[in-house]
């Protein structure tokens, strides 16, 4: 059930437009959450094979998810920027994470969005002070984090640098509530924010552990999914330093923080799975080695776990689209 904020949210964003630069794997699952909390969105691609696929893509996910389709029909792609953010509300870029190419489009952005729209960045690591600098109109530029895939994952972080507007945070943690989203403001404008600081402080201990030879990746990945891990949903790690005791706590970090990898830079562990090509899932090996199909069968495994856990999928107004 939404809850009051979310009911809140709703009511002050029901009906925008919105607008999303970007088709691809993020742009068309934000777009598919506006459209099933009963948004209009434009999509904006230069890709034409993108824009085709579109509503196809959407559609397979509420199908996935046992929603009936429709939602899809309120989005709609546009070759041409200034036609896609015309009139738009808000504007989520959602394009690669290339601080250059973030830069040109919140350029263009700043010129032909309407004065008023919020323009907020999907970049998962960038300060978006980086991205906004130089631009008269920051005031009403932010980060919004999604994480993937965006239909699934609750929390979106809500990133303001020292010149957005309170207000601005304010409305798009209205306008995210109002779609079903959990939407978190983060205080400073720092790379990688809050999720992916400690995400890849937890990678970076990892590939650590398999580099000096403590255990095998496999053995890790085990370790995390069987013990810690199963808790983390449901007990964040300060709940769990407070429910342990802080003295406790001091007491281990006593013993194992220096021992802990402090690197400031990638592992070369890392470096050079790269530079012999073990890329992962997409090349068959990576940390670990991966046989025909099994990609496939992780990818249905994550998938229907966040399904699971999911709620309220198809937003504050997804009644919208159910028979009856």
């Amino acid at each position: 059930m939404p809850t009051a904020a979310t009911r809140r949210g709703a009511e002050l964003g029901t009906r925008e437009t919105i607008a999303i630069v970007g088709a691809g794997l993020m742009g068309h699952g934000i777009a598919q959450v506006f459209a099933l909390a009963g948004h209009p969105v434009r999509v904006y691609d230069a890709q034409a094979q993108a824009l085709a696929t579109l509503r196809a893509r959407i559609r397979a996910n509420l199908d996935q998810l046992g929603i009936p389709a429709g939602a899809e029909e309120r989005v709609t792609g546009h070759a041409d920027l200034g036609e896609a953010v015309a009139g738009a509300s808000c504007v989520f870029e959602a394009a690669p994470e290339k601080l250059e190419l973030k830069r040109q489009i919140f350029a263009e952005l700043v010129r032909l969005a309407d004065p008023a729209a919020l323009l907020a960045s999907n970049t998962s690591v960038i300060p978006i002070g980086e991205i906004a600098a130089g631009l008269d109109t920051a005031g009403r530029i932010l980060g919004t984090h999604w994480w993937n895939p965006p239909f699934l994952v609750p929390l979106v972080e809500v990133v303001g640098t020292d010149r957005t507007q309170h207000a601005v945070i304010e409305r798009m943690i209205a306008l995210l509530a109002g779609a079903g989203k959990a939407p978190v403001h983060v205080r400073r404008d720092v790379p990688g924010f809050v999720g992916n600081r400690l995400q890849h402080a937890l990678w970076r201990e990892a590939i650590a552990i398999v580099a000096e030879g403590i255990a095998d990746a496999e053995t890790v990945d085990t370790v995390v999914k069987q013990s810690f891990g199963r808790r983390l949903a449901v007990l964040g790690p300060l709940e769990n330093a407070d429910l342990v005791g802080t003295d406790l706590t001091l007491d281990i970090h006593n013993v194992v923080l220096r021992h802990l990898d402090r690197s400031p830079e990638p592992s070369p562990y890392l470096a050079g799975l790269v530079a012999e090509g073990r890329l992962g899932m997409k090349s068959g090996e990576g940390f670990r080695t991966w046989a025909p199909g099994e990609p496939e069968a992780v990818r249905a495994r994550v998938f229907e776990h966040l399904k699971k856990s999911a709620s309220n999928l198809g937003g504050s107004n997804a009644q919208a689209d159910t028979p009856g």
